[in-house]
């Protein structure tokens, strides 16, 4: 995993700084392939179960692999909930624009 390269040489407690930020930018990219992957195969029935209860393609299994290795579960668990919650609620937009409500 790419957070455990956190830790200095010769000095055990002390972070660099310059790790955190290539470990945080390998994961961000990660998390944008999986995503971006989900989008491109909309249209394929999702199969795969991840956290949150988030489906996605088959196809997209290589791409959720990486998004897995590269980040922190804490954090993979937030990006899954923060994507539902913005498919639902572009859903609802969606969906309201149809109805017109207050009309």
């Amino acid at each position: 995993m790419a957070t455990e390269a956190y830790a200095a040489e010769g000095n055990g407690d002390k972070i660099q700084s310059d790790v955190l930020i290539k470990a945080r930018e390998s994961c961000y990219k990660a998390r944008d392939a999986f995503y971006s992957c989900i989008e491109n195969k909309c249209d394929k029935k999702p199969t795969e179960i991840a956290t949150v209860g988030l489906l996605y393609p088959k196809e997209c299994q290589q791409s959720r692999n990486q998004f897995v290795k590269q980040c922190r579960s804490s954090w993979v668990k937030h990006f899954d909930r923060q994507y539902c919650q913005n498919k639902k609620a572009q859903q609802r937009l969606l969906d309201d624009k149809g109805s017109r409500r207050g009309v």
